[in-house]
Formats: C-alpha cells, sequence, structure tokens
C-alpha cells in the first residue's frame, strides 16, 4: 500500500507533543508502551506479524532500554507509506527522545487515514457493490 506522493510529502496529522489530544491511548501508551507500538506495526506490517508478536519483541527491548532502535525502523516505515516528512529530527532521534509522544502520534495518524489500530490489520475495505435482486437478468 506503498504511496508516492511525488516530492511534496503529506503533512502529519497531529504535532509531536499532541498526545493529550486521544486520552485513552496516551493512557495506554503511559503505562504499556508495548501495546500502542504491537497496534501501529501490525497494520504498517499490513497484518504480515501480529500485534502480539510486536508487543513481546519490544517489550523485551523495552528491558534493556533500545526498543527505541525497533520502534523507529516502524515510524521510518509509517512515513514512507504516507509521505510524511521527518520531523521535527530524525525517526530515530524522537523515539529515543520522545517515544511514548511518537507512538501517540503514529498511533493517531494511523486513525486520521481509516485505520482502527486496536482492531489490528483487516486488510483493505473498499468492498463490491451490492446488485439489488431485482435487478437479475
Amino acid at each position: 500500500m506503498d504511496v508516492d506522493y511525488g516530492h511534496r510529502p503529506q503533512r502529519w496529522s497531529r504535532g509531536l507533543f499532541s498526545c493529550g489530544e486521544d486520552i485513552c491511548t496516551c493512557c495506554i501508551t503511559c503505562f504499556l508502551p508495548c501495546i500502542t507500538f504491537g497496534r501501529i506495526a501490525e497494520i504498517v506490517d499490513e497484518g504480515q506479524n501480529s500485534c502480539l508478536s510486536h508487543s513481546l519483541v519490544y517489550g523485551l527491548l523495552f528491558t534493556i532500554n533500545f526498543q527505541w532502535v525497533y520502534s523507529c525502523t516502524y515510524r521510518k516505515r509509517l512515513r514512507q507509506k504516507f509521505g510524511l516528512p521527518e520531523e521535527p529530527c530524525g525517526d530515530c532521534c524522537v523515539h529515543f527522545f520522545c517515544g511514548h509522544c511518537a507512538l501517540c502520534q503514529e498511533h493517531a495518524e494511523l486513525k486520521s487515514r481509516g485505520f482502527d489500530p486496536s482492531k489490528g490489520w483487516i486488510g483493505p475495505t473498499t468492498t463490491a457493490p451490492q446488485v439489488s435482486p431485482s435487478m437479475t437478468k
């Protein structure tokens, strides 16, 4: 689902420090960032890996304070997928210094683009139009 927006990057739907706009996501991210990350990564991966597997890896890396390396790679993939700018600084810098805020921003970005991270990857949502039973040959 890579999108090519040419040379003009799109804008993030929310700023990096707009964490408090979604209190539920903010609280989950504050206490269990592995859950928020798992939800983001599952959608960015388009369901190739589950939220649970991403959450476990993130949690293990969190115990040695190295989770930011894993999460910054997914921020980069999300940015590339939607043509978003690398701001306010590099992806790894953002996750190293403001990891919780970055996760909230990425979660909000997916929601603004029509995904529901709490439901996981459900694939493309386009369906064929329904034909009325009276419209037969």
